[in-house]
């Protein structure tokens, strides 16, 4: 145990650990923040992952042809978008059941993502880093908040305009109605499955985003394990942060800690078991689930496919 609580220590005294720390933080926040507006309609969207890792793959290639990272993120976004069509369409016109849509693509796209990869073979690169003069020199977080590429201060903008878009506006109202009560939507003369439809592009161009952020701001060479399971936190922060923003952002702060906790002890000379350590961010995970699933209020219709004269 006294093993254990000095690894904490050197843990939280050490630099890379906050790097590590919000570098997963901001990665999970991509995916985590369009799936709450998603889920806000209505939509469990479990084919993040794939959205993820689609938005990885097409970062990689579109820098490998542009040579420019604006235009590779642009078609990490739309890579997002393209798988969000998939799920959106399948769930919503074809009214297909949105468990298996999601599981299918995530493996669909894996599988995709493995035999372009070793047919195109995509170069790496990594964005350069922005520093910010005396705030990057701040002890402890100062590197990690403020010595970033641009691609980690996208979430500041993607946050703001999924809040503003969700809480300010008549289409963010239409959205909140249709995962509340879809007959009420619907008999106020609201479009409730095209507005569920929209929530799931949202998450798709985010999550593209935030494949990118990792691909070319974190690691810099594509592999098909790049995001290994990390989608599926992103949707655990939703519930973790009870379908508000706020909470939500929470949760992958949270979960960005455990994931570099993990990371950074076998860098500190720490030797824990490797398969105890990669269990760790699912094991909160699962317990997180476990204790706030159930304290939390989702929305009325979530997952509930809608089909106009049908309770």
């Amino acid at each position: 145990m006294g093993d254990f609580f000095s690894a904490v220590v050197d843990v939280i005294s050490s630099e890379t650990a906050y790097i590590n720390a919000l570098t997963f933080a901001v990665f999970l926040a991509f995916g985590a923040t369009g799936e709450w507006v998603a889920e806000r309609s209505g939509t469990l969207n479990i084919s993040v992952e794939g959205m993820l890792l689609s938005g990885a793959f097409a970062a990689a290639v579109g820098y490998e042809i542009t040579s420019n990272e604006i235009a590779a993120v642009a078609m990490a976004a739309l890579a997002g978008v393209g798988v969000s069509l998939i799920q959106a369409n399948m769930s919503h016109r074809l009214t297909a059941n949105q468990f298996v849509v999601g599981l299918t693509l995530n493996i669909l796209v894996l599988g995709l993502a493995s035999f372009l990869d070793s047919e195109i073979d995509p170069g790496g690169h990594r964005a350069g880093s922005q520093r910010i003069p005396l705030l990057a020199d701040i002890p402890l977080v100062g590197e990690a908040l403020f010595d970033r590429s641009w691609i980690f201060y996208l979430i500041l903008p993607v946050g703001l305009l999924c809040w503003w878009s969700v809480y300010r506006t008549r289409w963010g109202l239409e959205l909140r109605a249709s995962g509340e009560d879809p007959q009420a939507a619907d008999v106020s003369g609201i479009d409730v499955n095209k507005r569920r439809r929209q929530g799931i592009y949202v998450v798709g161009c985010t999550s593209g985003i935030g494949g990118a952020y990792l691909m070319l701001a974190a690691v810099g060479q594509f592999e098909d394990s790049l995001v290994g399971g990390r989608g599926f936190i992103a949707l655990a922060t939703v519930i973790f942060g009870g379908w508000t923003l706020r909470g939500t952002l929470a949760g992958c702060l949270l979960f960005g800690i455990v994931l570099s906790f993990r990371l950074s002890l076998p860098a500190l000379g720490h030797e824990l078991s490797g398969d105890l350590l990669a269990s760790l961010p699912f094991l909160v995970t699962v317990l997180a689930m476990t204790l706030f699933a159930s304290r939390v209020r989702a929305p009325a219709a979530l997952a509930q496919p809608f089909v106009r004269g049908l309770k």
